[in-house]
């Protein structure tokens, strides 16, 4: 995922997870807020509980590949958050897809024209 669409600042994570809404899957958590820029903005992030360092940056990157694949289809006002779940470590690029996929049409990320 380009670094453009990233959401990096701490305060910002602060605003989306206590103000946003949140959508859950078994493998991920996606929480969504209007964006205060304008722009879709994307952070990943995984805590502890997935597992050690290795484990928790393997989850992150497979969660930004597939977000990456979604990107041009989501609405460009959204801030979002993507919140790694233990049961990703073993899912494969296809079932992180789909999980992603289901969310944010749960959530209305997609654009009206381009909806899945």
């Amino acid at each position: 995922m380009e670094r453009n669409f990233r959401l990096t600042g701490s305060m910002d994570f602060k605003r989306v997870r206590t103000s946003g809404k949140s959508y859950a899957h078994p493998l991920v958590v996606l929480v969504a807020l209007p964006s205060t820029e304008g722009r879709l903005r994307v952070g990943v992030t995984a805590g502890r509980s997935v597992g050690g360092a290795v484990q928790r940056n393997r989850a992150k990157r497979l969660l930004r590949e597939a977000m990456r694949s979604l990107l041009p289809t989501i609405r460009a006002d959204r801030d979002v958050i993507l919140i790694a779940r233990q049961p990703l470590l073993d899912a494969t690029y296809e079932q992180a897809l789909a999980a992603l996929e289901g969310l944010a049409r749960r959530a209305s990320l997609f654009n009206s024209s381009d909806a899945l």
